[in-house]
């Protein structure tokens, strides 16, 4: 199993260059808006591992705590709700990439966030999400959402049980010394 310090080197990860319309990166630099910066290797890799550095401490966090008493906001019941009102069929097991970053699945986020942007802190900031709830971040099972789109599936994987298993699975890892 890969681990962040196993990624590549230039800390390109899958998606970098995907991140949603306007999206910032968790944790990044501030005023800076992803649109304006094209594919700058150099601002991609800060932010990467800015954005790994959120991972692991929401993995470690998932390894000794049993997710249905997690709270990553002070606002999860309203965001659960509108998630699940907006995205009832939503798999939050096992993400598909269309259903975040499709031009039709952007239509539809779109106006959601924005809808909630209010409510949460840095709501277009990009984030990593594990593909699959049952592994861990890694290269093949991280992409890039933004963090209205993390909290919502993170929350929905806790309430609904998807995240029960990490905890016995897994165990915290030491952060990188490289964020």
């Amino acid at each position: 199993m890969a681990e962040f310090a196993d990624l590549p080197s230039n800390g390109v990860i899958k998606g970098v260059s995907d991140v949603p319309g306007g999206a910032q990166l968790a944790g990044g630099v501030p005023n800076i808006n992803a649109n304006d910066l094209g594919n700058d290797p150099t601002m991609e890799g800060m932010w990467a591992m800015k954005a790994m550095e959120h991972a692991e401490i929401h993995f470690n966090i998932l390894c000794v705590v049993d997710p249905k008493s997690l709270k990553l906001t002070q606002k999860d019941q309203m965001l659960y709700d509108a998630f699940r009102e907006e995205f009832p069929n939503f798999n939050v097991e096992c993400l598909d990439e269309n259903a975040l970053k499709s031009k039709e699945a952007k239509e539809k986020w779109r106006p959601f966030m924005n809808n909630l942007k209010t409510e949460v802190e840095d709501f277009s900031f990009a984030t990593l999400v594990r593909i699959k709830a049952s592994g861990e971040y890694n290269e093949e099972n991280t992409i890039l959402v933004t963090r209205i789109q993390f909290l919502c599936i993170e929350i929905a994987r806790n309430r609904e049980g998807f995240n029960d298993n990490i905890r016995h699975e897994f165990k915290p890892k030491p952060r990188s010394k490289a964020t």
